[in-house]
């Protein structure tokens, strides 16, 4: 197969929201010796993309957008372990921390910020659901992040929000790292309430606010 044509195919499994597909077109690259890089931004990151214009054109609901991350996640858990051996796996944007708050459970909407994230160049730390408060301000401060991402499905879980940015004020980090939360109970009203730097109502809008916060340009 043509690099261009796999690269193609790369791009249009994501599309496509196939996830087997996806993994299988990446196991072909490592196997023929293909720039994993280059599948990654000429491939899947390319087909990310386009699933990002196509939902912000309302061609594409929420669905496509999570089959389409799903199909990216599934080519980066083939492709990722291959990089780190080359010592290449490693993300050159801004660091980001990101997470559900403790107490909610609910991570949908969460590892779809963390993918597209990573799929725009940023280095994600995703500590998944259910995070205590200070753990976020602990990794931000080991990592030395630029970006804590926070999010809430939970209306009861939302002051974990406020939690987290007051302990980043008391440990003089916020000065340091800017925070952005989201989740479907989560108003730019809020975030400005309690001191957030950002909002982001979904993954496309969360990938623009966290450019404007870092000054990243993928």
């Amino acid at each position: 197969m043509e690099i261009k044509e796999l690269f193609r195919k790369q791009a249009q499994s994501v599309l496509d929201g196939d996830a087997k597909a996806a993994a299988a077109l990446a196991g072909d690259a490592v196997g023929a010796g293909v720039d994993l890089k280059a599948c990654i931004d000429e491939g899947y990151v390319a087909g990310i993309h386009e699933v990002g214009r196509l939902w912000e054109e309302g061609e594409y609901f929420l669905p496509d957008l999570m089959q389409g991350a799903d199909a990216m996640k599934a080519a980066m858990d083939v492709i990722r372990p291959e990089l780190l051996k080359t010592g290449k796996g490693a993300a050159s944007g801004p660091k980001v921390v990101i997470g559900t708050i403790e107490g909610d459970i609910h991570d949908i909407g969460k590892t779809l910020v963390s993918t597209f994230l990573e799929a725009n160049g940023f280095s994600v730390i995703d500590l998944g659901r259910d995070v205590a408060v200070e753990k976020f301000a602990d990794t931000a401060a080991a990592e030395e992040a630029k970006l804590v991402c926070l999010s809430a499905l939970l209306t009861t879980t939302m002051p974990g929000h406020a939690k987290v940015i007051e302990i980043l004020k008391e440990r003089g980090l916020k000065s340091m790292v800017s925070v952005l939360v989201g989740g479907a109970p989560v108003t730019a009203g809020f975030a400005d309430e309690i001191g957030a730097d950002g909002f982001a109502p979904n993954a496309v809008e969360a990938v623009a606010v966290a450019r404007r916060l870092t000054g990243f340009e993928s």
